[in-house]
């Protein structure tokens, strides 16, 4: 067996250990992987190949195999390099193999790696390493007395500088430090062990007091390190590195004025006696405080500050995909004529219809609010086009001039309710203004100004959120903890994964979608998909899945992974419109020429289908899993996964923070789900913060084991504070609000920050009510806010 087989070996069987799954579904799925199979593809259409793997399985087994291949490709390297040096041996050899971390393999190469010439060396080359080797074995040696001679031999040495027996020990010192801080045993000890027991310090700055007032929480602040959440290792992060902060690790010894617990390890690990009376004894000491202090103290605390900020990095990405997952995946309202309204104050309301498929229609710009206040003008041009294209739904920006806005749309739908049956939605306009300026907006609507392809987006993410969302880089739709803070290759890599599963998960119809919308299907890429639109608007409309391979650069290995993503409605075949892959077609086939009926007849006949045993029609290669899914799929074809469209109901009236009263319960959308808690739109223009706490009856570790992003609830108000922009909301009723008389909790000429909105709603009974769409974000003023929060 070659290194690469022995490599391979090695990657499998460690990830079969970590998915507690056998090495026989590791190795599948990785060789699918590395075919280019997608991980959508694997997960719906491989189940008997990698026995079953689902889509988070095939997820994290990816991840891994990325992170223990760069492993690999390292540990040769380093192979590769000390026995360059003529230093490898064999047991050097098999720890290097057994690194199973990047952090443990540098630790092995630390005393190899090629460095800048260092005191040590330089004492090295001056004749003292006998010196330090002979104090180390016997400290009953006197340091001075045992130094001299060096020192007499170190003048007849070129370039070396040793004038006297403290030059020379302290030469022996540098080179005992640099030995004993390289020594990887002791340094992976101590890094766990200050891992498990240091205590994270931060302090302000002197004289950043007011410029970093937004940190004001970590003033003074300490917590054991391995108890420090993700929201709070990132905004102290942020303040230092804003310089408003200062961050220290420490042992709880050492906070107390006691000796570091790491010196008595390194003396331990050395072979050197606390307390032995000897003549050497104190320079010993020395040497190992130094060691700690100088060497050991300052690479570890880098290296654990790097290991909990990673940490936190993993932790705000997820909480970034989860949330993107649940707005991605938020209801569409589906085919309904739709008026889009981006609202403006100076430079009006831009005005957009898109009909029931999404096609732009008509456009216009009204001046409903100040310094125009032509009201009645903009009812009459909203009126025309709402009975011209038969508008169902209209669709407004939660930007500035919203709430104004809203109260237009209010009295447009009042006066047109006994000739249209019209719903307002506020829809959060996240994104927006990113897409009206693309490349893509200016390619679909070349002719239409850019404040007008804003209306067209607001209203079209409120017909189908997926489908219109996949046009903007998910970083701009602002669902996420920090995100500006964190690795963009490991953000957009993980975002990446989330909007290609949503994709495949929902679906994609072949003669509708968007290049935007098709880029993200299994095995399609931006060419792909640009092709795929080319021919349908050169040849007509699909009629068959097959007709993929007529596409330009689509060959078989592409057809393959995306055919089975693909819906055709209408198509001759129906399973066409189905998620039955065409490969699979022969075993539906199978199934209506045993039982004599067409395949049409068996599609929706639940009953039927419940009657089949999956067994009695697998064969060589579809097993059981795929013969259920085809028989699920059978008897509701095509079927969206996402869920009914609602809409949450504000209170009327309630518009702004100085609505708000202490105890008021309220109806809201969780817009955000953070590690500390959930973030409500409750229609003031601000969304309010449930923390954790305040979430259940019961203790939970995670909000999300309560709500996701989109579901609606029942708050109630524990505070407000206008100055700060903050709201305080419970989702216990039975919590009551303190009441501080002293303390104002409202301010009449508070600025009104970006209002925030939700991922998912439900309709209002009252027309003049306002509505929150399906489009939940989270703007960057409120997650400073938010997460400097400490509780």
């Amino acid at each position: 067996m070659d290194a690469t087989q022995t490599d391979t070996s090695r990657i499998v069987a460690q990830l079969a250990r970590e998915l507690d799954v056998a090495a026989q579904q590791v190795n599948a799925a990785v060789t699918l992987l590395d075919e280019g199979a997608t991980v959508p593809f694997i997960a719906r259409y491989r189940k008997e190949v990698t026995g079953g793997l689902d889509d988070n399985q095939l997820r994290e087994l990816e991840e891994r195999l990325r992170y223990l291949r760069e492993l690999e490709a390292r540990r040769e390297t380093v192979l590769a390099d000390i026995d360059a040096q003529g230093k490898l041996t064999d047991a050097l050899r098999a720890q290097i193999t057994a690194a199973d971390t990047k952090q443990r393999l540098e630790d092995l190469y630390l005393p190899f790696r090629k460095k800048r010439r260092t005191r040590a060396q330089m004492a090295r080359e001056a004749g003292l390493e006998p010196l330090a080797d002979a104090l180390l074995a016997d400290p009953a040696l006197d340091p001075l007395v045992t130094a001299e001679p060096y020192v007499v031999a170190a003048a007849a040495i070129e370039g070396a500088d040793v004038p006297d027996a403290k030059a020379a020990l302290d030469g022996a010192k540098q080179i005992l430090m640099e030995r004993f801080a390289e020594d990887a045993e002791l340094a992976g000890v101590l890094r766990d062990r200050l891992w498990q027991e240091g205590i994270l310090q931060s302090a302000v700055l002197s004289g950043k007091e007011q410029e970093g007032a937004k940190f004001s929480d970590y003033f003074e602040h300490s917590e054991p390190l391995v108890k420090v959440p993700s929201h709070r290792a990132m905004a102290m992060f942020r303040g230092r590195n804003e310089g408003a902060l200062s961050l220290a690790l420490k042992f709880p010894e050492e906070i107390e004025g006691l000796t570091s617990p790491a010196e008595a390890a390194i003396a331990k690990a050395a072979g050197i006696a606390s307390e032995s009376g000897c003549a050497a004894d104190a320079w010993l000491k020395e040497v190992v405080r130094w060691t700690w202090r100088v060497k050991l103290y300052t690479r570890l605390e880098t290296e654990l500050f790097g290991r909990l900020r990673e940490q936190a990095e993993s932790a705000a990405i997820q909480v970034f995909a989860e949330n993107l997952n649940d707005l991605l995946l938020a209801a569409p309202a589906g085919a309904r004529p739709t008026l889009g309204l981006d609202p403006g104050l100076r430079t009006g309301v831009k005005v957009a219809v898109i009909d029931a498929t999404g096609k732009f229609v008509d456009h216009a710009t009204i001046y409903p609010h100040a310094p125009h206040k032509k009201w009645d003008q903009a009812l009459q041009v909203l009126s025309g086009l709402c009975l011209k294209h038969q508008v169902e739904l209209i669709a407004i920006g939660n930007g500035t001039a919203s709430r104004e806005t809203d109260r237009l749309a209010a009295e447009l739908v009042k006066g047109l309710k006994d000739r249209l049956n019209i719903s307002k939605v506020v829809v959060n306009e996240a994104g927006a203004s990113v897409y009206s300026a693309s490349a893509y907006a200016a390619q679909e609507f070349p002719d239409l100004d850019v404040t007008i392809r804003g209306a067209v987006s607001i209203a079209r993410r409120l017909q189908d959120p997926l489908a219109e969302l996949v046009k903007i880089e998910p970083k701009s739709i602002g669902v996420g903890q920090y995100q500006h803070d964190v690795s963009q290759v490991a953000l957009a890599r993980s975002l990446d994964a989330v909007v290609e599963d949503c994709v495949n998960g929902v679906g994609v119809d072949l003669n509708t979608a968007s290049s935007a919308l098709l880029s993200h299907v299994s095995g399609l890429n931006t060419t792909l998909a640009g092709n795929i639109v080319a021919y349908r608007d050169r040849e007509g409309a699909f009629g068959d899945r097959r007709q993929l391979l007529k596409v330009e650069r689509i060959g078989p290995k592409t057809f393959e992974q995306c055919a089975g993503f693909l819906r055709i409605h209408g198509a001759a075949n129906p399973l066409d419109t189905s998620a039955v892959h065409p490969e699979a077609y022969p075993v539906v086939e199978r199934i209506a020429e045993r039982h004599q009926r067409p395949v049409a007849e068996l599609i929706g006949d639940s009953s039927f289908l419940k009657r089949l045993e999956p067994a009695d029609y697998t064969d060589e290669r579809f097993g059981v899993p795929t013969v259920t899914d085809i028989l699920r799929e059978l008897d509701k074809p095509g079927r969206d996964p996402r869920p009914r469209f609602e809409f949450a109901e504000f209170r009327e009236g309630v518009e702004s923070l100085n609505d708000l009263e202490l105890d008021m319960v309220l109806e809201g959308v969780i817009t955000n789900v953070t590690h500390f808690g959930a973030f409500v739109d409750i229609g003031v223009h601000q969304d309010g913060l449930v923390h954790i706490s305040a979430m259940s009856e019961r203790f939970i570790s995670d909000p999300r084991e309560v709500v996701k992003a989109g579901d609606i609830v029942k708050v109630k108000v524990m505070s407000v504070d206008v100055p700060r922009k903050r709201v305080g909301l419970s989702m216990r009723m039975s919590d009551q609000a303190e009441r501080h008389p002293d303390a104002e909790n409202t301010s009449a000429g508070a600025a009104r920050p970006n209002r925030q909105h939700s991922p998912r709603s439900r309709t209002s009974s009252s027309a003049a009510s306002s509505q929150s769409a399906p489009m939940g974000a989270l703007g960057a003023a409120l997650l400073k806010a938010g997460a400097a929060r400490r509780k």
